[in-house]
């Protein structure tokens, strides 16, 4: 049984590991630090600027809800809306997208899109729905974080294919940003922007035609106020243009471009160009040589204004520029100089001098007689203007000139010379002796008076005379009945009868014409 004893087990050293190991619980913070800190890296990387918006009001604004959009596509979101300092306006600060940094310029504009029914179309409908947001439009810049925001949508929301142009007029009537232009009736632009120029004679207005169409600009190009209808009168007729209801309704600007130009004449970007009151005045030649001339006129000018036609038999030669009122101190004289812009070339010389300037061919029409009057263009409005006609008769008369232009003569109006002859042949009658002759032309119609009284009683006997006469007759008719036929007693009383009879009618006669004519007795009778 020993056998089965099993020996005892030797008991060796341990040996002993004194390397000490990382505890694998550490490693499940170390990953959520790791994790955290890509999140944190990830969330910074992406995050895009945050930019601040000054608006006049909130109108449609909402924190974390209002969008920002850029051809209807969200590049950012308002965060936070303060009101600011001053109390009037408000922050409104917004973080945009990462990929939005090169939209953000000092030449970027923001607005607040809002439903707005106006002449020309409906527009931000689709707000109705999802509320208001604010849209962008970027423009090259410099570098921006804080903006002005736009009171009112700008004319071109993106970026449109075309050109601006600059107009120049003196009145801008009711065209404003948005305006229409059309050409030959098509819808090509519109106005962008219009501000006072700098000498405040004018105004610029800033226009884009969008292409193709801006092609049609060239250098010759008229632009003209298109307001939806032109009515005018000619001696051929009435004559009637209608452009868009658009431009009947809020006004509009139109321009053509004339068969003449050639492509190559194609206007650049901000060309200016005149812009016409209508539609005939675009139609005019227009003459780079003028010339300004004074006129000293001794009547009234009411009527007369600056712009009014200066005439030569008729043909325009220029207009009317300004109009004063001098009076000397020491004559008391009044004096009104009008200068006018006269343009020779309007007029065609044959057989010239080349050597001869303008002013010396003016010189030599006023030696002529040539000279201005006033004349009246319409019965209706009693409107003036300056008719140059020859007057070979009229006296030149020299006026105290310091205008530094050439002095032109004039001559009364035709209506200033009909009062001026009234007044001379009022000063003659006021001169004569009308008492005087009042009392003789009394005299002389009693007198007249008594001759028709006279005249009166002697028709009176005479036709008693003649009622005599008659019953003579009879009676002598009567005697000759009873004589024997034939005796010389019948014939001698029938002669005597008959120059009874043609005495009676002679005397009868004058009776009747001394009764129509009695003045006849003074006067006599008229030979026929």
């Amino acid at each position: 049984m020993n056998d089965f004893i099993e020996p005892p087990y030797e008991a060796a050293d341990a040996a002993i590991n004194k390397k000490r190991e990382f505890p694998l619980i550490w490693l499940i913070p170390l990953c959520a630090l790791l994790v955290t800190g890509w999140l944190i890296y990830k969330t910074v990387s992406e995050k895009g600027p945050e930019i601040t918006i000054n608006f006049s009001g909130a109108d449609g604004l909402e924190i974390d809800k209002t969008k920002i959009k850029y051809l209807d596509v969200e590049i950012g979101k308002v965060t936070d809306i303060a009101i600011n300092k001053d109390m009037k306006t408000i922050d409104v600060k917004a973080e945009m997208h990462k990929e939005s940094s090169s939209y953000l310029t000092d030449n970027t504009q923001f607005w607040v899109v809002r439903p707005h029914i106006g002449l020309s179309g409906v527009t931000g409908l689709g707000t109705l729905m999802s509320g208001a947001y604010i849209a962008i439009k970027p423009n090259q810049g410099k570098s921006e974080r804080h903006f002005k925001g736009l009171d009112v949508p700008p004319v071109l929301e993106a970026d449109e294919q075309g050109k601006q142009f600059m107009l120049e007029t003196t009145n801008v009537g009711s065209m404003g940003p948005g305006t229409q232009i059309s050409f030959h009736g098509i819808a090509v632009g519109e106005v962008l922007d219009y501000q006072l120029a700098d000498n405040a004679n004018n105004i610029k207005l800033t226009v884009f035609v969008k292409a193709p169409y801006d092609q049609f600009v060239r250098t010759n190009t008229r632009f003209w106020i298109d307001s939806g209808i032109d009515l005018s009168a000619g001696a051929d007729g009435f004559k009637l243009r209608t452009g868009p209801l658009i431009s009947l309704l809020a006004g509009g600007i139109a321009f053509r471009t004339s068969p003449e130009d050639k492509s190559a004449d194609i206007a650049p970007e901000n060309t200016k160009f005149q812009l016409f009151d209508d539609y005939e005045q675009s139609t005019q030649v227009i003459y780079r040589k003028t010339v300004k001339l004074v006129m000293f006129f001794n009547e009234s000018v009411r009527g007369l204004s600056v712009g009014a036609p200066v005439l030569l038999r008729g043909i325009p030669l220029g207009k009317v520029t300004d109009i004063n009122l001098e009076i000397d101190a020491k004559t008391a004289n009044i004096e009104i100089p009008v200068v006018v812009e006269v343009e020779p070339d309007r007029i065609v010389i044959i057989n010239k001098d080349p050597n001869s300037t303008s002013r010396e061919n003016i010189g030599r029409l006023v030696a002529k007689g040539l000279r201005a009057q006033l004349q009246t263009g319409s019965l209706l409005t009693g409107q003036l203007f300056v008719a140059l006609d020859l007057f070979p008769d009229s006296k030149v008369v020299a006026h105290k000139n310091d205008t530094g232009y050439l002095e032109f003569p004039t001559t009364p109006g035709e209506m200033n010379q009909l009062v001026h002859s009234a007044q001379i042949i009022m000063a003659k009658i006021s001169k004569l002796p009308l008492e005087k002759m009042s009392a003789e032309i009394n005299k002389t119609l009693e007198s007249f008076q008594g001759t028709s009284k006279a005249a009166t009683q002697t028709l009176t006997t005479a036709t008693g005379t003649l009622n005599s006469t008659d019953k003579t007759l009879s009676s002598a008719q009567k005697v000759l009945n009873s004589l024997e036929p034939g005796s010389t007693t019948q014939y001698e009383l029938n002669q005597l009868l008959h120059e009874l009879t043609e005495t009676a009618s002679s005397v009868k006669q004058l009776a009747d014409y001394l009764e129509e004519h009695p003045e006849s007795l003074i006067s006599g009778k008229k030979e026929k």
